[in-house]
């Protein structure tokens, strides 16, 4: 059954115990194999665990597409990142470096993560969010986040909460309060590809 978080006491937790609340209930959720659907700095994404096949399937299913190439996960730290690709070039995080807005890489050498979140090439899309409530729950579980656009497949991706078909919104098991979403970019990230040696593609600037 799904959750969502209202907050609807009549006396309102303080902000930071309220953000601890729900990065604790979003976390718990995610180690039971279900869905969020979060607030990011660029729009709204369903989540998962990227380490959970199951969990992967569901998001296919919900959204209707089984696209692995729509399916990026969110690290809290370059740290964390490379643990999941073990073929990067060093000039990624040279460039991940200097990014001065969401950006989002495409790795060689997936690995550690659900096998149907990885396509044919072997490649994982990895982006580190500058957004507070996605850093605590990235850290709190300790395992990357698939995220993905909120949106059925081939229909535009909504930008906030209230732009989100129910289907999706009926599909997942929590969604986090809209208090927490901060100040989104309301758009896709930029999206870079590096090859093994190098080699990079500007896929969406």
């Amino acid at each position: 059954m799904r959750q969502q978080d209202n907050n609807r006491n009549t006396a309102a937790p303080k902000p930071n115990a309220a953000l601890a609340a729900a990065v604790d209930e979003a976390a718990r959720i995610l180690k039971e194999g279900g869905l969020i659907l979060y607030p990011t700095d660029t729009v709204w994404g369903i989540g998962c665990d990227a380490t959970n096949e199951e969990a992967v399937q569901r998001i296919y299913t919900l959204k209707r597409s089984e696209n692995k190439h729509s399916m990026l996960v969110l690290c809290h730290s370059a740290d964390q990142l490379v643990r999941y690709v073990n073929r990067a070039p060093g000039i990624a995080f040279e460039v991940m470096e200097m990014a001065t807005s969401p950006l989002t890489l495409i790795l060689p050498g997936a690995t550690g993560v659900a096998k149907n979140l990885i396509p044919e090439e072997g490649t994982l899309g990895v982006r580190i969010p500058d957004h507070e409530f996605c850093r605590l729950l990235l850290r709190k579980l300790g395992r990357p986040i698939v995220s993905t656009s909120a949106n059925l497949s081939g229909e535009k991706t909504p930008r906030t909460l209230p732009e989100i078909v129910p289907e999706i919104v009926a599909g997942v098991d929590y969604v986090v309060n809209p208090r927490f979403q901060g100040r989104p970019t309301g758009k896709s990230s930029s999206i870079i590809a590096f090859g093994e040696n190098g080699e990079v593609q500007v896929i969406r600037e």
